[in-house]
């Protein structure tokens, strides 16, 4: 029996001859204005009322954000569900990645599902690819959407798609920082929006695009620790260790590649995950189970150690 190859089922389909190269790149309209405002705020804002209060305010709420939002919840939960836990903390846990500011959980899905089937194509569009100039990535990937001439069917599975509440947070997704804004507003004034809501959002966006710039670019000067290859892939994985903490272990890109629906990121020693060792102290409570390892996934044809 020959090993399969990796494939989500949500978007992977054998009848199924897409294009992951033609398409078009254009301006989008709501990401200018969502991104633009929070940019503006956060960055007049906040130099206005900088304050001690609003700078810890800003650092405990991205910590919990990053952490539990946009780890634990949003990624290594909802998109490729690496661990099990109750519907009330995975809620919880999808509505903090929700407030990181990128989209709401279904455009998360999609978003994700459809970058990672175009970087194992052979080949793929340079949107997908962030192989373009620093600049012009981040213009693209932060203000501009693509619409490719033939794309993938993507369907969810019934869990997510019928699922009220995160239909609900979709819609809402730019809304649901309003509460917290409100209680920021009440405890600390003007400064604690800007810092808390605005500048947060800013840094939270603008740093998953540089993340994932470097960890799709293989730069000659930066030893980036990769120890597999995706055969035939058009996009590779790259470690970007230095980053580590301040990315709660999503840093560790190229194992992430090799092994999509591990639960553990940092697989060597020495390679720090922050999201990984939460999940070991949250089943030691109780509160999550089954956590997802390499060594529970079957082998992969297209996948190579290089070392």
């Amino acid at each position: 029996m020959s090993t399969p190859r990796y494939n989500n089922p949500r978007i992977d389909r054998p009848e199924q001859v897409n294009d992951a190269m033609n398409g078009e790149v254009s301006l989008d309209y709501p990401k200018v204005a969502w991104l633009g405002t929070m940019l503006l705020v956060g960055t007049i804002g906040s130099a206005l009322t900088i304050s001690f209060s609003a700078v810890l305010l800003f650092v405990v709420t991205t910590c919990i954000t990053l952490l539990f939002g946009h780890s634990l919840g949003m990624h290594r939960r909802f998109i490729h569900r690496s661990y099990q836990c109750p519907k009330l903390l995975e809620y919880l846990f999808v509505h903090f990645g929700t407030l990181i500011g990128l989209a709401g959980p279904m455009g998360m899905l999609k978003t994700h599902d459809m970058r990672d089937w175009a970087q194992r194509q052979n080949q793929c569009h340079p949107y997908f690819a962030h192989d373009s100039h620093w600049a012009k990535d981040a213009l693209w990937q932060l203000f501009y959407s693509i619409k490719l001439q033939n794309p993938p069917a993507f369907e969810a599975e019934a869990e997510i798609a019928n699922d009220p509440v995160y239909h609900w947070m979709e819609k809402t997704w730019m809304l649901q920082q309003l509460p917290w804004a409100l209680v920021f507003f009440a405890i600390g004034g003007f400064g604690w929006v800007c810092w808390g809501i605005a500048t947060r959002v800013s840094v939270g966006v603008m740093g998953h695009w540089l993340i994932g710039f470097f960890a799709h670019n293989d730069f000659d000067h930066i030893d980036h620790h990769n120890d597999w290859h995706v055969q035939g892939a058009a996009v590779q994985g790259h470690n970007i260790p230095w980053t580590a903490l301040l990315t709660m272990g999503e840093c560790w890109h190229n194992n992430h590649h090799a092994f999509p629906e591990s639960a553990n990121l940092g697989l060597e020693k020495g390679q720090l995950d922050p999201g990984w060792l939460t999940l070991l102290a949250l089943k030691k409570v109780g509160l999550v189970s089954d956590l997802v390892t390499p060594h529970d996934l079957a082998p992969r044809a297209e996948l190579v150690r290089r070392k």
